[in-house]
């Protein structure tokens, strides 16, 4: 099994992984509001046009075979919510990254995310036959932290001032966690037990 991710589909009951493009930048400028930026390296959204230019460059990163991006849409109400994607991917050694994953309030904290990660992971571990799938967060977002733990990711350590946030010169420190090949078993059962709940 070649380890080579391109972007497909990814649909559950609650949320739709849509492989994103121009045409969602619109959604995402809605769904973006300024609270969601407090812990992304990028700054807020000020038109649609900043929007189109997030999109932009994850497709020059996708085309470049680095990243896979995804819009992420209710499925309720077919509403554009967030972002996530498959980052750092390191082919050589079947390992990748979900990273750039950000929800409009309204979104956190339902089954969207959880359903949504879940969906990514068993791609990754069952499709693409990943060994690694790490995931990072600002180390004072507790939020995120907790979130990414209740995926069954085991937290690696703090990488310190790994950050530099272009727009305001914020130094972050990063909180890394991974999930690998042997742990996915047990970690789908808890993510499938939530979602049934």
């Amino acid at each position: 099994m070649s380890f080579d991710p391109r972007p497909v589909l990814l649909e559950g009951r609650h949320v739709r992984l849509e492989p994103l493009t121009l045409a969602h930048a619109p959604g995402l400028f809605a769904a973006a509001v300024p609270a969601v930026f407090r812990y992304l390296i990028i700054a807020p959204f000020a038109a649609v046009a900043d929007a189109e230019k997030y999109v932009a460059d994850a497709l020059a990163a996708q085309a470049a075979g680095s990243e896979v991006a995804y819009a992420t849409v209710r499925r309720t109400d077919n509403q554009v919510v967030g972002s996530t994607r498959f980052i750092d991917i390191r082919r050589p050694h079947r390992g990748l990254e979900i990273g750039w994953t950000w929800l409009t309030p309204t979104a956190q904290r339902t089954a969207i995310n959880t359903e949504a990660k879940y969906l990514m992971l068993r791609h990754a571990f069952e499709e693409w036959g990943a060994l690694r799938v790490q995931l990072k967060t600002d180390a004072n977002n507790a939020q995120s932290r907790a979130a990414i733990e209740r995926l069954g990711a085991k937290f690696e350590g703090i990488l310190r001032k790994q950050m530099l946030r272009p727009h305001d010169g914020y130094e972050r420190d990063t909180a890394m966690f991974s999930l690998i090949r042997e742990e996915w078993s047990a970690a789908k059962a808890g993510l499938e037990a939530k979602l049934d709940r």
